[in-house]
């Protein structure tokens, strides 16, 4: 299958024999070409990559002949748009701006499942997805490349309790990057910590066999902690034991990338904390490569806001030479991830790092003296610190325990908002067990001791040979599941986009062909409030559905507001005729936090009957998106499938505050009939008087769950703000 400029990727041209499709390289690749000064039209350039066979100049490129300089440093873009068919279109438009690193991510990843789906959560989009959409990326990456002429490297996550069943997929299909840090299971995912460390043993020397490049996790912290800039201390430690770990488990140095994040933004005064934080980490891994991002805890929905800190960000990456160039964009505060925004990233990227070239060799760091080389000897001195005192607590796992990690206090200082784990908690609790002294598994990359000797000797470097190969040898004996669901998979979907594919009609889209979403900007001479209402209110007399507001943003607080939504229209409206819902009411974070800290509270929490969604709960729950452990709410997760009397018997026997039953099927109105179940055993059991109920899922009726027994009920959109108001809020009333 070759490509054409002027010719579509044809999805179902693609998808053709693709069970007899073989991965046609492994590992990660960086660009060719560097470290050498080229002519590229006009200019001499002293800090760039070869050229693209084709690729799209940036606009502005048009006033220098059309010439596109590619920067030393890969570029990524992150896709999550749920549709796999759509995330390749978005990735050959990338891939012309001068993305080769294609992260396949997720709006809820995979790290929530609790176990393994169809051997491959990986998390397009918050769903699990197949082997299928794998290799279809990839077999659609390898025809890319070879358009625009250069090697693009496919990445995603390892992590979760299948990390290393993920890691030996990844292995098979060709994927040449991924994030893989025990620490993030642990500290951000309750993974008990055992069962966390024994799986990225394997998961990493699966990973090191295919020359997979390794991004860390540690930059969570900073995106997690109440005061970012005060972990960077424990952000080296993070990185030096993911690190070193790696290396233990076979990894090659050159392969292992530090996910750095500046930990801050402004207003703040960045470039003085954020910059000696950059030079400390490059000396102290200096064996090591890095990766930069953005730090998302301070992205917002604003375009030029996140432009402008991404490009002070990026003259960081040039001063500290980072390899990796990541885009984060708006899409993390909008969760609207538009096709032009991948783009506008990566463009960012691109025209930021060329627009600096040959900046080191007429600007130098200054570290013999004076402010930053005082801050970088600080940083250093408190991260060995930080480090021999984990080592003087009985090491890593009992300093979890203690509490020491995202605390936002700055090393050696404390301010007890760390998150704990316990070593014996957490989710895969008592999973691992001692193998026998005789054991063996005649399988490639293999972690940890094997006896393959005792079997055959000749066999030793490579236990396969045993079994005559394994799927990691003989890609011949990989099992290819097409499709799981009848009713969501491509084949549907395409289907039901013909039109748009096999005609000249076209939609506007955001993410997925034929979508027919578009964006307009208002501006209404209001308060904020009223404008948002307002515009929503616009958009439907425009005849559109679903309306949305993406970005506010205040110009002055009565004179006027800026609104940017799904239209464009050309006619106003009486704001006095708005019907305008009352404000919800939503407690600050540090209100929530005092009633729990004077009163510490319990709950219980599961998805109900025969229902195998958790993502939703787990994003309520889980103190990575700003579930409502982050208040110290203690939570005990039931897992899914959990009949209403467990909940019940749980909430009991742990004198539970409260319970949070999460319901997503709703045929036959099964949703509702559980809520007035629960509610009736509370009641036969004595305890409704005494606990607060909660519900929540995707088809879910506030109303309607209410009338069904339940204290409130939640639907889509619900933060863990929410949930915590709720939950202080009743209990202050069953107290009274």
């Amino acid at each position: 299958m070759e490509l054409k400029p002027n010719e579509k990727l044809d999805i179902k041209e693609l998808l053709k024999d693709l069970d007899k499709y073989r991965p046609r390289r492994t590992g990660w690749t960086w660009r060719k070409g560097t470290g050498q000064k080229r002519k590229i039209g006009q200019f001499e350039y002293y800090d760039t990559a070869e050229n693209l066979d084709q690729s799209q100049p940036l606009p502005s490129a048009h006033y220098f002949n059309d010439i596109d300089p590619q920067p030393t440093s890969v570029i990524t873009t992150e896709i999550a748009s749920g549709r796999f068919e759509d995330d390749i279109r978005r990735m050959r438009m990338a891939a012309w701006h001068g993305a080769d690193h294609i992260m396949v991510i997720r709006t809820a990843g995979q790290s929530h499942f609790d176990g393994l789906i169809e051997g491959t959560p990986q998390g397009i989009g918050g769903i699990p997805i197949t082997r299928k959409q794998v290799r279809a990326q990839r077999k659609a990456l390898d025809i890319i490349e070879d358009e625009v002429g250069r090697p693009i490297n496919y990445h995603s996550y390892v992590s979760g309790v299948a990390g290393p069943e993920i890691a030996v997929m990844y292995a098979e299909e060709g994927v040449n990057g991924a994030h893989q840090d025990p620490q993030y299971n642990v500290l951000y995912r309750n993974i008990n910590m055992i069962r966390s460390f024994v799986d990225a043993a394997n998961a990493k020397k699966v990973m090191a066999w295919a020359e997979i490049a390794q991004i860390d996790g540690a930059h969570n912290a900073n995106a997690t902690a109440r005061e970012a800039w005060k972990v960077m201390p424990e952000l080296m430690v993070q990185h030096a034991l993911n690190s070193i770990f790696s290396v233990k488990a076979g990894m090659k140095k050159e392969n292992i990338a530090l996910s750095t994040v500046p930990p801050t933004a402004p207003p703040a005064p960045c470039m003085r904390l954020d910059l000696p934080y950059a030079v400390a980490l490059r000396e102290l891994f200096r064996e090591y490569k890095m990766r930069a991002q953005q730090n998302t805890k301070y992205m917002g929905s604003s375009t030029r806001e996140a432009t402008v800190t991404h490009t002070l960000n990026l003259l960081i990456s040039k001063l500290t030479r980072a390899e990796i160039q990541s885009t984060i964009t708006p899409d993390e505060g909008r969760n609207v991830p538009w096709h032009i925004y991948n783009i506008e990233g990566t463009d960012t990227a691109k025209q930021a790092l060329v627009g600096m070239d040959g900046l080191t060799e007429m600007v130098e760091i200054k570290r013999d003296k004076g402010e930053l080389a005082d801050k970088v000897r600080e940083l250093k001195e408190r991260s060995i610190l930080f480090m021999e005192e984990i080592i003087e607590a009985g090491g890593y796992f009992k300093a979890v325990e203690d509490g020491f990690f995202v605390d936002s206090g700055q090393y050696p200082e404390r301010n007890g908002d760390g998150i704990a784990r316990k070593i014996d908690g957490g989710i895969g609790e008592g999973t691992v067990y001692e193998r026998d002294e005789d054991y063996m598994a005649p399988v490639t990359a293999f972690f940890g001791y094997n006896n393959v000797a005792q079997y055959d000797e000749s066999a030793v470097n490579d236990p396969s040979t045993l079994i005559d190969g394994d799927t990691l040898k003989n890609a011949d004996k990989i099992v290819y599941i097409d499709e799981l669901d009848e009713n969501d998979n491509v084949n549907v979907r395409l289907e039901e986009t013909k039109e748009f594919r096999e005609s000249t009609k076209i939609k506007p889209e955001m993410e997925w062909k034929g979508d027919g979403i578009v964006q307009t900007t208002l501006f209404l001479p209001t308060d904020e409030r009223t404008a948002e209402f307002a515009a929503i209110e616009i958009g439907k007399k425009m005849g559109l559905v679903d309306v949305e507001v993406i970005h506010k943003e205040i110009m002055q607080t009565s004179e006027g507001t800026r609104v940017e939504i799904k239209g464009k229209v050309a006619f106003s409206i009486d704001t006095a005729e708005l019907v305008i819902p009352p404000r919800p009411n939503i407690m600050t974070d540090d209100e929530i936090r005092e009633d729990i800290d004077k009163n510490p509270m319990t709950i219980v929490a599961g998805t109900v009957g025969e229902d195998e969604h958790s993502v939703g709960l787990r994003e309520i729950i889980d103190i990575k998106h700003g579930g409502i452990e982050k208040y110290g709410i203690e939570c005990n997760y039931l897992g899914t499938s959990v009949p209403v009397e467990k909940l019940i018997d749980a909430a009991i026997e742990l004198n539970a505050d409260a319970i949070l039953m999460s319901t997503i099927i709703s045929h036959d109105d099964v949703h509702y009939k559980n809520m007035r179940k629960i509610h009736e055993l509370a009641i036969e059991k004595g305890i409704r008087d005494k606990i607060t109920i909660l519900a929540g899922g995707t088809q879910v009726s506030p109303e309607i769950a209410v009338e069904s027994g339940m204290d409130a009920g939640f639907g889509r959109g619900t933060k863990g703000v929410h949930v915590a108001t709720k939950l202080v809020e009743e209990r202050r009333k069953n107290e009274n």
